[in-house]
């Protein structure tokens, strides 16, 4: 008879279940404040995204506007497209100013210049350009033009780029009312760039109840920050305001070849 030897017990499994699961509770114990401290910083952020709920705007939705570099706003209005028929003369017909591909040119002796649309508060952009000087052109008579807002309100157009005058009447400048800031003047025969941003004065009846307001960029920079227009560019005499409702854009006949392009306005 053979005689066999006591089974030992098979303890290996229950040894690793053991284990396995006294890991699992070491784990549970140490991830505990973990988990925690997520759920309070859960609870602290929703908090936070409701309070700031509290303060956001969803409408009115803003208009989608195209605004393609080197070319028009979608919902602007383009003055100088094909041909001059957004403008007229103040003297009354057609605006008999030169034109050709894209560029408008002064025709001095023709008289200003005006579109047919009126406008009151507006953001215009345009580019001019003046010619090379005559050698005894000096001071105002440098090349010299002007765009009016409402027929009344001048920014001045002038060859500033190394030309000595009064400081309020040179190119950007608010004429004989406001300094520009600086003097951004490209040399002539570079275009030049303004966009301007126009507040038009308020009138009660009669009586002013705000004046207007205007900001210039000249060439990227700003030279007129929001300063307020003291009424009519006069030339002579102190500035005055009448009253009156929205007018046409105006560009002056100084009886110098300045040329314009890529002039658009968009009403505000």
């Amino acid at each position: 008879m053979t005689l066999q030897k006591n089974a030992e017990p098979n303890t290996g499994f229950s040894i690793k279940a053991a284990s396995s699961i006294a890991l699992a509770a070491l784990l549970a114990i140490l991830m505990a404040p973990l988990a925690f401290a997520d759920n309070t910083e859960s609870a602290e952020r929703l908090e936070r995204e409701k309070q700031a709920a509290k303060t956001e705007v969803w409408e009115p939705v803003p208009a989608v506007v195209s605004a393609k570099k080197n070319e028009v706003p979608s919902d602007a209005i383009a003055l100088l497209t094909g041909d001059l028929s957004a403008w007229e003369s103040v003297k009354g017909g057609e605006a008999n100013w030169q034109f050709s591909d894209g560029e408008l040119t002064v025709k001095p002796g023709a008289g200003d210049i005006k579109t047919k649309q009126s406008f009151c508060d507006v953001q215009l952009h345009l580019e001019w350009k003046v010619p090379q000087p005559e050698p005894d052109m000096e001071g105002q008579q440098r090349n010299n033009s002007g765009i009016f807002f409402q027929q009344r309100y001048e920014i001045q157009v002038l060859d500033s780029y190394n030309n000595a005058t009064y400081p309020n009447g040179q190119a950007g400048s608010v004429y004989k009312q406001t300094i520009p800031l600086v003097n951004a003047m490209r040399a002539p025969g570079e275009w030049q760039e303004y966009d301007i941003i126009f507040k038009a004065p308020v009138f009660d009846g009669e009586a002013l109840e705000s004046p207007g307001y205007i900001t210039v960029i000249h060439n990227g920079v700003v030279v007129q920050n929001h300063v307020e227009i003291q009424g009519t560019t006069e030339w002579i005499g102190a500035p005055k305001y009448n009253a009156h409702g929205c007018e046409p854009l105006q560009l002056q006949d100084h009886g110098n070849l300045v040329s314009f392009r890529n002039m658009w306005v968009r009403e505000l």
